[in-house]
């Protein structure tokens, strides 16, 4: 059997989904990257402009000296087909399904690095390798197209034609270099499709292909640590880390296949979409009982409640008010000034005494800001 073969095989019992192999070149849209680093739409991930980043996509020997090869696996998060009247209740916060379970880099990271510790044992430990799971300085999608996992969509998501986008990227880089690779998977199967363009609700999609973070819902939600535009947050629905839109509503999506990975089930439909009620009253001890080991853990308890007061002030639920009234006094400005915006929403023109009264005591600028914002709305 080749190398190729027993790889691919290995991958498969350790319980990945998809594999493919490609030789270490940069990738072939990195021109595109570098130009829309350059029209800012990174947003406020300055990590992906860091020059030594850029370094290491424009030659991956940069990660790893005498890389040949790399090694892209796939693995199904795809669960459950929860009720729409469950997922767009406004008063839940929606949480994208690749964050139902439990954090996927804890599941993945040790599977990689046993799939590399075979390749050592194999090859009688002589080969070097890096891996990463979502975090190297790679254009992951980019490089999965060249090892035949699927075509970039026009929502920018690596798509398979036989189980749609709803699977994870892992990658080994490795000095191995293989007896055969696979060939490239076609460009695009969209044809003449712009479905994902077109239900974005916050558009952002300038063109086919690109996405501008800066308007993305996902990035908001979760990359994006600070102050969210007000023009964006009545666009945002429900949303309170991630979103699936631009994925659920392409064609190739009818092709997903539930995963076999029982991490990545929700141990109950509140994972997948609390009540707004429980994540505005959460404080740092219940926010960790709720989601350690999740990848909501990551953007901490202070990013999640602000995602939770735009969605409060988007539902029309009375209910939140008391918990907004709470956190407009809340030591966070980042949540008094998003849940000042979600009372105006909620309570007008009710709101105009209350929101006026703690401008008398309000210091910080930001807030202070938001809040005459909101006076205004």
């Amino acid at each position: 059997m080749s190398l190729t073969y027993q790889i691919k095989a290995k991958s498969h019992e350790l319980g990945f989904n998809l594999v493919g192999i490609t030789p270490a070149r940069p990738a072939p849209h990195l021109q595109a990257y570098f130009q829309w680093l350059d029209a800012q739409m990174h947003g406020s991930m300055g990590y992906l402009a860091r020059e030594d980043r850029l370094v290491r996509r424009r030659d991956l020997n940069a990660i790893l000296p005498g890389v040949r090869s790399l090694i892209i696996v796939g693995l199904d998060y795809h669960t459950l087909n929860l009720p729409e009247s469950i997922l767009s209740d406004p008063t839940r916060g929606r949480i994208a399904a690749y964050a139902w379970g439990k954090d996927y880099h804890d599941v993945m990271r040790p599977r990689l690095e046993e799939l590399a510790g075979w390749m050592k044992s194999e090859s009688g430990g002589s080969i070097k390798h890096r891996a990463y799971v979502d975090t190297g300085a790679l254009l992951e999608r980019d490089h999965a197209q060249q090892a035949g996992l699927g075509f970039i969509g026009k929502n920018t998501m690596l798509i398979h034609p036989r189980r749609g986008s709803d699977f994870f990227l892992g990658e080994i880089l490795s000095d191995q270099e293989f007896d055969e690779y696979d060939q490239p998977h076609r460009e695009t199967m969209c044809g003449t499709c712009t479905r994902c363009l077109a239900a974005c609700p916050t558009h952002a999609f300038p063109q086919p292909y690109v996405l501008d973070a800066r308007r993305c819902i996902s990035y908001l939600t979760i990359e994006h640590p600070g102050w969210i535009d007000p023009e964006l947050r009545p666009l945002m629905g429900n949303w309170v880390f991630g979103c699936d839109i631009c994925q659920t509503v392409c064609p190739w999506q009818r092709f997903a296949i539930q995963t076999q990975e029982t991490n990545f089930f929700p141990t109950s439909v509140e994972r997948a979409a609390p009540k707004l009620t429980q994540l505005l009253a959460l404080d740092e001890v219940e926010f960790q009982m709720l989601f350690h080991d999740t990848p909501i853990e990551r953007i901490g308890r202070e990013q999640l409640v602000r995602n939770a007061c735009l969605a409060a002030g988007n539902s029309g639920n009375a209910e939140c008010i008391p918990l907004l009234q709470n956190l407009v006094r809340d030591p966070s400005p980042l949540l008094r000034g998003h849940a000042a915006w979600a009372l105006a929403r909620l309570m007008r023109p009710e709101a105009a005494q209350l929101l006026s009264e703690l401008l008398l005591t309000e210091t910080d600028p930001e807030v202070q800001h938001d809040i005459h914002a909101s006076l205004s709305m």
